[in-house]
């Protein structure tokens, strides 16, 4: 397939890795061009510009940060629909709200396009693996079409519905995400400051019912070897959270678990820890309790 790019951060570069190592044509844009460089030694094709990557692609793929980003990069002046051939498929990888991917689908229809939001999870090392979770939205029709190239990335790929689906989904996930990752860390800070040792609590709470997934890969990957580069960065969890917050809120659920999620999050992101890993949202609670929680 011939297959177009847009940001190639942190896990679509991973992406665009693996859709070269099965076999496709991709061509690549990053608003930072140095970031293209890995790629293009590995066969990828740099393109200068939207209309260049809409002129050479079948399908037009997308991992941006931000809901605005996806907005501004396919209904902007120069966005993909006012360049995309009719029948070309568009998959946006980035998390954002559901009423974000309806908007752009609602344009993709006048342009005779087809759009799916697909976000992933699984993190980077699930697109490493090529065994992400993919939930996408859209026309059903059209699905077949995207799964060939969806299973270089992904194991997991579920059809959930019209657009917006995938991307209602992926906050619901994001939602447990933050929440997890809140309780373990306040069930770690707290075990610290009552003496318990962290390693042999964390051991314990393991093979107990307390067990996450987030709890085992925040300690075991960050926390207590003290490393938070970013995996996924505080600032995007709270990002996500927020937005999850709304559709909770949408479907008559209030005063959730994760209005103090986004609350935890935003706190790490005043004291100066965007940047950092998820994990790190630990920080602020060592500081308060006087503790670290590491090996």
């Amino acid at each position: 397939m011939k297959v177009g790019f847009i940001g190639t951060g942190v896990m679509g570069s991973r992406m665009v890795k693996r859709f070269l190592q099965a076999g496709h044509q991709v061509t690549v844009f990053n608003r930072t061009p140095e970031k293209l460089s890995p790629l293009l030694e590995l066969g990828a094709v740099k393109a200068e510009n939207f209309q260049e990557i809409a002129e050479k692609s079948e399908i037009i793929c997308t991992c941006l940060s931000m809901p605005k980003d996806s907005l501004s990069v396919y209904l902007g002046e120069e966005g993909i629909l006012q360049y995309a051939k009719k029948g070309t498929i568009l998959i946006d990888f980035s998390t954002v709200d559901a009423d974000t991917s309806k908007t752009i689908f609602a344009e993709a229809v006048k342009k005779e396009v087809h759009f799916f939001d697909a976000p992933v999870s699984g993190g980077p090392e699930g697109v490493e693996k090529g065994n992400l979770t993919i939930m996408v939205g859209g026309r059903k029709s059209i699905f077949e079409h995207i799964k060939p190239l969806l299973k270089s990335i992904g194991t997991t790929i579920e059809y959930l519905g019209p657009s917006g689906s995938g991307s209602i989904a992926k906050l619901i996930n994001q939602y447990l995400v933050a929440v997890h990752s809140v309780a373990a860390s306040e069930a770690m800070v707290c075990g610290a400051a009552h003496g318990l040792d962290p390693v042999q609590l964390y051991k314990i709470l393991k093979v107990s019912y307390g067990y996450s997934r987030m709890l085992e890969r925040h300690m075991e990957q960050y926390v207590f070897d003290r490393n938070f580069e970013p995996g996924g960065a505080v600032k995007y969890v709270h990002k996500d959270v927020s937005l999850g917050n709304k559709i909770f809120d949408r479907a008559g659920l209030t005063k959730t678990l994760g209005v103090f999620a986004e609350e935890s999050f935003a706190d790490a992101m005043e004291k100066g820890y965007s940047e950092l890993d998820m994990s790190a949202v630990i920080k602020p609670l060592e500081e308060k309790c006087g503790v670290t929680v590491k090996k």
